[in-house]
């Protein structure tokens, strides 16, 4: 038992409405860990394009998602290149238009306004319409309600809900989460994984300690 193959396009035979992350996007400045899937009922296979929202390779932020990870439909990131100068008079990117208004514009105006790079830990799962603003980090285990706006970094096992999302309650105490990201299933080798499913699914991190002391 191993379960789907990491390098799937589409991991269900015959089905496009789900895609392994990693094996639709392309660039420098996007990756997608193992398993983390996208689903969409229409081209999901088309999710860097969808989905990662005013992401521009001359600003340089980077959208990271890990391993295992959950996005259903409708999830955007939206990207530094989103942003707008607002240390003037007005917000409005001139320089964009060129024909002469680009002429003698900063650009370290508009990098000033970057909020970095964006983050999503492993074994997370974004709800439908989800949609997360740069520069945030979402924490391993967490999960994120439908249509929440996520502004601000996500603690580890935390879910959270809303525009602007707020944290509804932790999953686990934090003794536990601390044992969670220390055990790191989600780096097991994949054979070890899948042999151990009612554990990760079901069990206590004492079962998944066990497990991992045998590594």
């Amino acid at each position: 038992m191993h379960g789907p193959a990491p390098e799937a396009r589409f991991p269900f035979p015959g089905a496009e409405h789900t895609v392994f992350i990693k094996n639709v996007i392309s660039g420098d400045y996007i990756e997608a860990g193992d398993y983390s899937y996208y689903n969409d009922p229409v081209d999901a296979a088309r999710f860097q394009e969808k989905c990662v929202r005013y992401h521009f390779d001359f600003l340089g932020d980077r959208l990271t998602i890990g391993k295992f990870c959950a996005l259903a439909t409708g999830v955007e990131f939206i990207m530094n290149g989103a942003n707008h100068a607002m240390g003037g008079v007005s917000t409005y990117p001139f320089h964009i238009f060129q024909g002469g208004w680009e002429q003698d514009y900063d650009t370290s105006v508009f990098l000033k306004n970057s909020r970095g790079d964006t983050t999503v830990g492993h074994d997370v799962w974004i709800g439908t319409d989800a949609t997360i603003l740069p520069g945030v980090n979402i924490g391993s285990g967490a999960i994120v309600g439908a249509k929440s706006v996520v502004g601000s970094d996500v603690p580890p096992y935390a879910i959270v809900a809303g525009n602007p999302a707020r944290i509804i309650r932790p999953r686990f105490d934090a003794v536990t989460v601390e044992r969670l990201l220390e055990i790191a299933w989600w780096n097991w080798p994949i054979e070890l994984i899948s042999t151990n499913l009612a554990a990760i699914r079901e069990g206590h991190p004492d079962d998944l300690e066990c497990i991992a002391a045998a590594l």
